[in-house]
């Protein structure tokens, strides 16, 4: 949780009255801490806590940010001083371990603020004291009028709710107010810095005030004495030279900067006139271009028409010929058993023919066996009549049978 980013004072770098607003708060605190052990909650760079380790026995720096820890530890090491990286709302050390405890400007910063009072009374012991300071809600919100809010600020406190806070957690609560004020100083050139000071009396103002700054404990605490700082160096009047002469200066550069610019505020109206004449033609063009695209999306709508009348036409075709092609599939259904019942037919009756056709050929085999057989037989009986024909042919011509016949004896044997 950030406790004071964005505003944290580093020494040197500020101007003398951010400085001394600061400063003026550990000064004040540091009355308090002689002989303490103290706790400096948010102490940032480490200049406030290295101011209250002159006085006290011993002081522990606390802040959130890594950078503000190791620049306090590397400028403000002292046998007595520590410097420690943690969070407000959870701090790292035993109870009722600090005489004195301070937090500058950073409640403010704090959601969960709460946290840091009940850590803070966790810590004191019963006769210690808490300093506490915050800015006054209505102050700031007047003199950021026109910048608007802090935007690291995330609770800011009018007198009454900073004090009623306090008083919820602390039984003892001393109210201060924290202002810068004009001065009539008469300081004496050489001899001792011893001050005189003489306050008007008058009643404070909350309303009014800058900061609001609190001392608490949790017994009695006697005494509230007002305490002023004055810078060695202050000189309202010269301070105010210095600063009105600074101010004329940043007026002056501002004033070359507001005629740059007036330069440029022309530059930019040329170009400006340019760019609206040049935007009147692109206008032109594009009514040109939207009553074209009108006329587009007349002849679209009429397109779109026409195809729904297609695409009807093409349902109610789609439907015809879905009839005709389920009455089709039907007939080819017909046809097709027609085909299947006459193959049917056809092959039980080409196995009847084949069988028949199988027994004729089966006689044919018979018969040319047959024949062949019979075709041997009669060649045999050819070749035995030649033979016998030859064999009477030898007879006949044998002068025996010539001389049986002429005797009349011997058969009679005609050759045909």
């Amino acid at each position: 949780m950030a406790e004071f980013t964005g505003e944290r004072v580093v020494p040197n770098q500020v101007d003398s009255d951010l400085w001394n607003e600061h400063w003026s708060r550990y000064l004040f605190a540091s009355r308090l801490a002689r002989q303490k052990r103290v706790l400096d909650i948010a102490c940032g760079t480490g200049y406030g806590t290295a101011e209250l380790a002159h006085s006290a026995a011993q002081v522990i720096g606390v802040d959130v940010a890594t950078e503000a820890v190791a620049y306090a530890a590397t400028q403000y090491a002292r046998f007595n001083t520590r410097f420690v990286q943690a969070t407000g709302t959870a701090l790292p050390f035993p109870d009722a371990s600090f005489d004195l405890i301070t937090a500058f400007e950073v409640i403010e910063h704090l959601t969960d603020w709460q946290k840091l009072l009940a850590e803070v009374r966790r810590l004191l012991r019963p006769s210690g004291q808490f300093i506490v300071s915050t800015p006054n809600k209505l102050y700031y919100a007047e003199t950021r009028e026109k910048a608007g809010p802090n935007p690291f600020h995330t609770h800011e406190f009018t007198f009454e709710e900073f004090n009623q806070a306090l008083q919820d957690v602390f039984p003892s609560v001393s109210m201060f107010l924290q202002n810068h004020s004009d001065a009539m100083v008469f300081q004496p050139v050489g001899g001792q810095q011893v001050a005189e000071t003489r306050l008007d009396t008058g009643r404070p103002k909350p309303e009014e005030a800058h900061f609001f700054m609190a001392v608490c404990a949790l017994g009695r605490q006697m005494g509230a004495p007002t305490f002023i700082f004055l810078p060695t160096t202050a000189n309202v009047l010269r301070e105010r030279e210095v600063h009105i002469a600074r101010l004329e200066s940043e007026v002056a550069a501002k004033t070359q900067w507001l005629e740059k610019l007036k330069t440029e505020h022309a530059v930019l109206v040329d170009q400006f006139r340019a760019q609206t004449r040049e935007l009147e033609q692109k206008n032109e063009w594009a009514a040109r271009l939207n009553q074209e695209l009108a006329n587009s999306a007349a002849r679209v709508a009429e397109l779109q028409d026409e195809l729904a009348r297609e695409q009807q036409a093409g349902r109610e075709l789609a439907t015809a010929y879905e009839s005709k092609v389920a009455e089709l599939e039907a007939d080819v259904q017909v046809k097709a058993q027609w085909a299947i019942d006459t193959e049917a037919r056809l092959s039980a009756e080409l196995k009847a023919k084949c069988d028949e056709l199988a027994a004729c050929v089966k006689l044919l085999e018979d018969a040319e066996s047959t024949l062949e057989e019979r075709t041997r037989w009669a060649l045999k009986l050819d070749k035995e009549r030649e033979e016998l024909t030859g064999q009477l042919s030898s007879v006949q011509a044998s002068r025996w049978y010539r001389l049986g016949r002429s005797i009349g004896l011997g058969p009679q044997v005609q050759v045909s």
